[in-house]
């Protein structure tokens, strides 16, 4: 058994901030938490500025980071950004993949980053071989986790047709096991480890037949694990299910069982009034990806109207345009205020829980994303002093973090009692940069 006690300067607690809070940590769980700890107690780690319970990032595609800063200029949509990432799936193989995952899951832990929402569905070889083994690609992402200190609830997708009615082609043959029940044999033979939740997920209702769409929604329901999907990103998905089904994506998933609390859809951006009472009245979670559906031109999604419905709202990087939780958290407010012209949609504090309670618990992480006895060790810590977060009082932790601060700003990054960055620099992965650098143009080749 191994015992540690933090010092933090200062803490957010969930709903205020607390100076001078000693955190006992035995075997990866916060143990105590101890205000009025004004000075560090004997032989405790000292943590310089706001220490937050760790972010969680609930939807990430680790190959799209090699294409950020290549896809972000020139004319175009989803679908011509879509093309050149399939080029880049394509390239991508279980070692190569490893060392892209890798540092990705590095710069994420850099940012405060401790839990990961892998969405995954790059399964097989170019053309759909079949590897040796046939969760290699997702083994390679579960072991890239663990080298970069970071929990992984890996989302094994099922992506079965190039569109309603067709059968995959190209680049996404390598995407697809046949039908679900081929794709329920192979993600069942994936094992939860100490950083592993293994969870589910329907890429979209274009690319999961409806009639089985079941077979999905049932492999998480026996399991209890987390089931997330790609929900009305794109009006032209909308518009063709309405065409061949007579109902909107939203409507479809609800009437084969997909809706419900472990469920998460991510974006829910193009939606009807009726859409939004179904996610809301089921408990099915909102996953917000700001930074990409931005970069991608998607659009903005009614988040308030379904947090008002009953849908828990989580964050994540997706595209990784950028890795920032904390600018996750801060567009989505501003997005609001751009749409609405007015201000103040959500506390600051509310939208912290959303980049860490809530998307720990829609990654299947419940006992993760708080600073309280029995949770996780999992806590970020940011600057106070940098050329952002300087002025502020420090009472205003939660307004700084979110309005202010940048992944920057992360000093320290703490998971499961277990220092993976300390002063800014990854303990683990010792040239991020480098290691990213080296990964894209492995892949670029």
């Amino acid at each position: 058994m191994t015992s540690k006690t933090y010092w933090l300067e200062h803490a957010w607690l969930g709903t205020h901030v607390e100076p001078g809070v000693a955190l006992d940590v035995r075997d990866g769980r916060i143990t105590a938490v101890r205000p009025d700890t004004d000075a560090p107690p004997p032989g405790a780690e000292i943590l310089r500025g706001l220490t937050l319970p760790g972010l969680a990032n609930a939807h990430s595609h680790a190959f799209h980071r090699a294409l950020r800063g290549t896809v972000q200029v020139g004319s175009g949509t989803f679908w011509t950004w879509r093309e050149v990432m399939y080029a880049t799936a394509d390239r991508l193989t279980p070692d190569t993949y490893h060392a892209l995952a890798r540092a990705v899951y590095a710069e994420m832990a850099l940012a405060g980053v401790t839990a990961v929402g892998e969405f995954h569905y790059v399964h097989h070889a170019p053309g759909g071989t079949r590897y040796a083994d046939p969760n290699a690609m997702g083994e390679a992402l579960i072991a890239a986790a663990d080298e970069a200190g970071i929990r992984i609830t890996l989302l094994d997708t099922a992506y079965l047709s190039s569109g309603f009615g067709r059968p995959p082609t190209g680049h996404q043959l390598r995407f697809s096991d046949g039908d679900a029940g081929a794709w329920a044999a192979r993600s069942s033979l994936l094992k939860e480890r100490d950083h592993v939740r293994i969870g589910a997920a329907i890429h979209s209702v274009r690319a999961v037949p409806a009639d089985q769409l079941e077979t999905v929604a049932r492999w998480a329901e026996e399991r209890r694990a987390p089931l997330h999907v790609h929900l009305s990103e794109q009006t032209a998905e909308n518009e063709a299910c309405l065409e061949i089904h007579g109902c909107t994506p939203t409507q479809l998933l609800a009437l084969h069982g997909v809706l419900g609390p472990r469920t998460t859809g991510v974006h829910n951006t193009h939606l009807t009034a009726e859409d939004i009472s179904l996610i809301g009245g089921s408990g099915t979670g909102t996953c917000m990806c700001p930074t990409t559906e931005r970069d991608l031109a998607d659009g903005i999604g009614p988040a308030v109207a379904l947090q008002n419905e009953g849908s828990p709202l989580s964050l994540g990087s997706d595209s990784h345009a950028v890795i920032d939780l904390f600018e996750e958290a801060r567009a989505m407010e501003l997005n609001e205020r751009l749409r609405t012209r007015t201000r103040g949609h959500w506390t600051a504090a509310a939208l912290l829980r959303a980049a860490s309670a809530d998307g720990h618990a829609a990654l299947g992480w419940a006992e993760a994303g708080a600073l309280e006895p029995g949770a996780l060790a999992d806590f970020t810590t940011i600057a106070l002093d940098s050329v952002r977060t300087a002025g502020p009082l420090p009472r205003l932790g939660a307004e700084t973090a979110v309005f202010a601060a940048s992944a920057a700003d992360v000093s320290h990054t703490v998971v499961a009692g277990r220092h993976v960055v300390r002063d800014g620099a990854h303990s683990l992965v010792p040239d991020v940069p480098r290691a990213l650098a080296d990964a894209v143009e492995a892949l670029r080749g």
